[in-house]
C-alpha cells in the first residue's frame, strides 16, 4: 500500500508553509522520492533547493475534474514515489475524491487560518466540516490577536470530537485556552451543567480527563442505549447540530447505572454521576466512563437539540 498525507485548508491557509516545514525535518526524512500533488496555486511557492535537498517533486492537478484515480496511477508511474502528499484544494468536493486502491491515507490534516475562521465557518460551513470531519489534526495559525479561540476550539470539536486542535502564533503553539473561559469553576467538586455547559464538557473532558476525574456533574439528558451496549450501561446525552440542519450528532458517553434496564430509549432524564476515566473499548483505550449516583424522569426541554451554529 502506499502511503498518502491528505493536507487540505481553503486557499491561503497555511498549507504549503506546512508541509515544507514538514518534508525538512529529520522524523520525516526517507531514502525514496516523496511526491507533493498540490491542487492549488498560492502565493507560497516551494522552494526549488529544498525540493532537491529533501528528494521531493511536486505535480499540478489544477481542475477537480483532472483529481481522478486515473491519473493519479500515472503521476505515480513517473516518480514512483515511495509516499505522497496531497496538498488539496478547500474549494473541491472531498466527497467526490476517490484515489487509487493501492493508497492509503496514512494520515489526513487541517490548515485554517486563525484570522479569517469565522468568514469561512459561517459562510461555508458545510465545506469546512467536510474537510475537518476526517483529519486527525487541525492546525489553526495566524492566531495573534485573536481572543475568541475557544469559541473556534468549540466549534471544530463538536464537528469532530477526537481531532486534536492545535492553535499558533508568531511564536509558536498556543496552550491552555480554554480553562479560564469555562463556565463553570473546575475548583468545585459539583458542577450543575445547562445546556451551553454539557456542550462544552463534553469537548473538553476529550482534551482535559484529568480535569474532571472524581468530579460529580448533574445534567439534563436524553436516553440512548445502543444495540449491544454492556448491561448495566446507557448513555445520558444530546442530540447537537454541529454545522447545519443536516448534520446532527448524538454527544454523550457511557454511564454505569443498575437501573439501565428499566430507561426507556429516548426518553428524558435528570442525571447525577461521577465523573471517571476508565478503559473503554470505543476508545480503544481509557476515556471518560461516568457512574450515576441518581438518574431521575425529567421533562424534555424546550429546545432539545443543542446548537452550536
Amino acid at each position: 500500500m502506499k502511503p498518502v498525507y491528505m493536507i487540505n485548508g481553503f486557499l491561503e491557509s497555511g498549507k504549503t508553509e506546512f508541509i515544507t516545514y514538514t518534508i525538512a525535518q529529520p522524523y520525516f526524512r526517507t531514502k525514496g522520492l516523496t511526491l507533493i500533488i498540490v491542487c492549488e496555486e498560492g502565493e507560497v511557492e516551494y522552494d526549488a533547493k529544498l525540493l532537491k535537498a529533501n528528494r521531493a517533486v511536486v505535480e499540478m492537478i489544477e481542475d477537480e475534474e483532472e483529481f481522478t484515480a486515473a491519473n493519479l496511477v500515472e503521476l505515480e508511474k513517473k516518480h514512483k514515489p515511495d509516499r505522497i502528499i496531497i496538498e488539496f484544494n478547500g474549494m473541491w468536493n472531498y466527497k467526490n475524491v476517490k484515489l487509487p486502491w493501492h493508497w492509503r491515507i496514512e494520515q489526513q490534516i487541517t490548515t485554517v487560518d486563525g484570522s479569517t475562521f469565522p468568514v469561512y465557518y459561517n459562510n461555508m460551513r458545510s465545506q469546512f466540516a467536510e474537510m475537518i470531519r476526517g483529519s486527525e489534526m487541525i492546525i489553526v495559525n495566524r492566531c495573534d490577536g485573536v481572543e475568541d479561540l475557544n469559541t473556534y476550539k468549540r466549534n471544530i470539536k463538536t464537528i469532530n470530537p477526537k481531532a486534536d486542535v492545535i492553535f499558533e502564533d508568531k511564536n509558536g503553539e498556543i496552550t491552555d485556552i480554554l480553562e479560564d473561559d469555562l463556565p463553570y469553576d473546575l475548583k468545585q467538586d459539583f458542577l450543575e451543567l445547562d445546556d451551553e455547559g454539557y456542550g462544552i464538557f463534553f469537548m473538553d473532558i476529550m482534551d482535559h480527563p484529568e480535569r474532571y476525574e472524581g468530579k460529580t456533574i448533574e445534567y439534563l439528558a436524553m436516553v440512548l442505549k445502543p444495540e449491544g451496549f454492556p448491561e448495566g450501561y446507557f448513555v445520558p446525552g444530546r442530540m447537537a447540530m454541529t454545522c447545519c440542519a443536516e448534520d446532527i450528532s448524538f454527544l454523550g458517553y457511557a454511564c454505569e447505572y443498575e437501573g439501565a434496564a428499566a430507561l426507556n430509549q429516548k426518553e428524558w432524564v435528570k442525571v447525577t454521576a461521577v465523573v471517571h476515566r476508565k478503559y473503554w473499548k470505543d476508545y480503544n483505550g481509557e476515556g471518560p466512563v461516568l457512574t450515576a449516583l441518581k438518574v431521575e424522569k425529567a421533562k424534555a426541554p424546550k429546545q432539545e437539540i443543542l446548537s452550536f451554529t
